[in-house]
């Protein structure tokens, strides 16, 4: 049932995409037909993930809609209980570029939508448009995993993205909030931001990847060496396990397996089984293995 219930939004996706020229939507009920209301019955969703609007980007889209006018359509939904007062769900930011360009009238298209389909909008319309910066796509996919219960996996499909890179964003909420601060106001990227996550103290690093404007692979350098107390519990064990002598076949073994990865195995035997170790830094490599296992 998940399945089908993901099918048919994608089928409600292109349908909509097509009607109004490039806007994202989920499986939804509507009228195929647009029209225009006062500029002044449109109110802004307070759950639109999207918070930054570039004064600079909105004054030149107000300049082209002066010459050209609105050309694709607002997507709302009626407010319930009151009469001509419309939620935006998917085009806010033309909404506030008719305004400064004095516009009183603009194109709308309703929809009816639930609260939690009408943030899969609005953060589908988003990422495909790359206009949320990092923190606010990562926020997002918070709201629809912890209000609305949609799983990672039900997240990727609903967005176009692989499961991993949705984890990757929804881990970001748990940096710092200086952290997260310095994501919003696009000082640290989602690379830098994805480099920073169980480094003991987030803040410090990031502080010095924008004051010496480290790139990501920097930021990823600097990250494994502030990692590395962190991992110094675990050296007994690594001891532990040197003294025991590897004979020639479980090191070639060992090349065999990671050779065929790309990541590191460890092989240790213990009577009668043992254990097959595979470190992997990040999700997308952990996929990979996942993906392979799969297929083989």
């Amino acid at each position: 049932m998940a399945d089908e219930a993901r099918s048919r939004l994608g089928r409600g996706l292109a349908s909509l995409i097509g009607d109004v020229g490039g806007e994202a939507a989920a499986h939804v009920e509507r009228p195929r037909t647009q029209r225009k209301v006062p500029i002044e019955f449109l109110k802004a969703n307070p759950r639109n993930p999207r918070r930054s609007f570039a004064d600079a980007e909105l004054g030149e889209l107000a300049e082209s809609i002066k010459a050209r006018g609105v050309i694709q359509p607002i997507v709302v939904r009626a407010i319930k209980g009151v009469q001509d007062r419309f939620e935006i769900i998917a085009g806010e930011r033309r909404w506030r570029a008719s305004q400064l360009a004095g516009l009183h009238e603009v194109p709308i298209v309703p929809v009816e939508v639930n609260d939690a389909d009408a943030l899969e909008i609005m953060i589908i319309e988003n990422v495909q448009r790359e206009d949320l910066n990092a923190m606010e796509e990562a926020l997002g996919y918070h709201a629809l995993a912890d209000e609305f219960k949609r799983s990672q996996e039900d997240i990727a499909k609903i967005v176009g993205k692989s499961r991993s890179h949705v984890a990757n964003m929804m881990r970001l909420t748990k940096l710092p909030a200086e952290v997260q601060a310095l994501i919003s106001k696009g000082d640290l990227s989602a690379g830098h931001a994805r480099a920073l996550i169980g480094v003991p103290d987030p803040l410090t690093a990031a502080k010095r990847i924008v004051a010496e404007g480290l790139n990501v692979r920097q930021a990823e350098a600097l990250a494994h060496e502030e990692g590395v107390p962190e991992r110094k519990p675990q050296k007994p064990r690594s001891s532990a396990a040197a003294k025991v002598d590897k004979d020639a076949d479980t090191l070639a073994l060992e090349k065999r397996v990671s050779d065929a990865l790309g990541l590191a195995v460890t092989v240790s035997h213990r009577d009668p089984g043992g254990t097959v170790q595979i470190s992997y830094r990040n999700l997308e490599q952990l996929d990979e293995v996942v993906r392979r296992l799969e297929g083989g």
